[in-house]
């Protein structure tokens, strides 16, 4: 009986951890797609070219979400100094549809983000890169591949996300 319950432990312990790896780094060969998506003042952006020089943070969201608002924000306070070591740019996109996308500028404007706030109401993005729920961060180097994801947020989740920025260099 013993044996057993070591042989489940074992199975559960490797089957959470290669599930972990899998999630953080599964993605380091996809290349980001592109799709157009409209700015807060209604431009279109192409996702797959997004003209940045350094490498690329895009973070979906929602304003109803509170650990997505939670996690931006504590970003944001983290932002210029990341940019200054890293070059990195933000992308914030919001997965709000069509009845709540207008309190988008109100609480971004409100917060004084200052990153580039892109709207996906139809969802277009979010399917195309694999997202089932929000906040869902993710890495992009220069050369667009996607090299990091992670799901959900707790307090301390953006110094991992910081650690993998600095394995890019700048």
């Amino acid at each position: 009986m013993k044996k057993i319950i070591l042989l489940l432990v074992a199975v559960y312990s490797f089957t959470l951890s290669w599930a972990q790896e899998t999630s953080n780094h599964s993605t380091s060969l996809k290349k980001l797609p592109s799709v157009e998506l409209k700015n807060m003042d209604g431009k279109s952006v192409n996702t797959g070219k997004l003209g940045f020089d350094g490498p690329v943070i895009i973070s979906f969201w929602a304003t109803w979400c509170s650990p997505c608002k939670r996690e931006l924000n504590t970003i944001q306070d983290l932002y210029e100094d990341w940019q200054a070591e890293t070059g990195v740019n933000l992308v914030a996109v919001s997965v709000d549809d069509e009845k709540t996308k207008s309190s988008v500028p109100v609480y971004v404007n409100g917060k004084s983000w200052d990153y580039l706030v892109l709207m996906d109401p139809n969802g277009d993005f979010k399917r195309a890169m694999g997202v089932n729920n929000v906040p869902h961060t993710f890495l992009v180097d220069k050369e667009g591949n996607i090299v990091y994801s992670h799901n959900n947020y707790a307090p301390g989740d953006e110094l991992k996300l910081y650690e993998e920025l600095k394995k890019l260099g700048k």
